[in-house]
């Protein structure tokens, strides 16, 4: 089969099509899992930070990941549909924006905001991976990271007030597991690109 078919999809199934899209675009993934650790350490690095400090370093993660996430829409080859993708990516990017103008007002509203935000992508990526089953090894790597997700949105969703006193320990470790899970798929995925 000649890299031609592989790029129009001659003679592939839905999920060889889905990772070779996936594969193709390897660093978008890896960038925003930098991002996530970045955002995890400096979460860290700062333990005294306030709410508002806390408001303004989430906007710029929900911008840069937001503005990957579209990318990798436009690219194509993802497990979420294109348009999913593209509107995760549309609200990161709307959230960092506002959090940006009035992180006050987004502070009051940052937890049940980031736990929604976290259950959804979650959900998707665990169908993502199932979709990807039979088309990668380690498919548990992106389900790891969905659940993953999850969990930490229903945390936030259902213990706001407790998630509110350790919310900086608790995004910071957040950010960096799931920075690390999507880097070492983001380089599964490179393998896959080579082949």
């Amino acid at each position: 089969m000649t890299n031609t078919n592989i790029k129009q999809g001659h003679g592939l199934g839905p999920g060889a099509i889905l990772l070779h899209g996936l594969a193709k675009h390897w660093w978008v993934l890896a960038l925003r899992g930098l991002a996530a650790i970045v955002f995890g350490v400096l979460a860290f690095a700062w333990p005294g930070i306030t709410v508002v400090s806390l408001v303004i370093l989430y906007g710029a993660y929900a911008l840069v990941d937001g503005v990957f996430s579209i990318f990798a829409a436009i690219g194509g080859g993802t497990p979420a549909p294109r348009w999913w993708l593209a509107v995760v990516g549309i609200i990161g990017i709307l959230a960092g924006l506002i959090a940006f103008a009035n992180p006050v007002l987004v502070g009051l509203y940052l937890l049940l905001f980031i736990g929604i935000w976290a259950i959804v992508s979650g959900v998707m990526e665990i169908i993502g991976a199932i979709r990807l089953r039979k088309e990668i090894d380690n498919e548990w790597l992106l389900i790891l990271h969905g659940v993953l997700s999850v969990l930490f949105g229903i945390v936030m969703v259902v213990e706001p007030i407790t998630a509110a006193l350790a919310l900086i320990w608790v995004i910071g470790a957040y950010a960096i597991a799931a920075g690390v899970i999507m880097i070492a798929l983001a380089f599964k995925l490179k393998g896959h690109a080579k082949s």
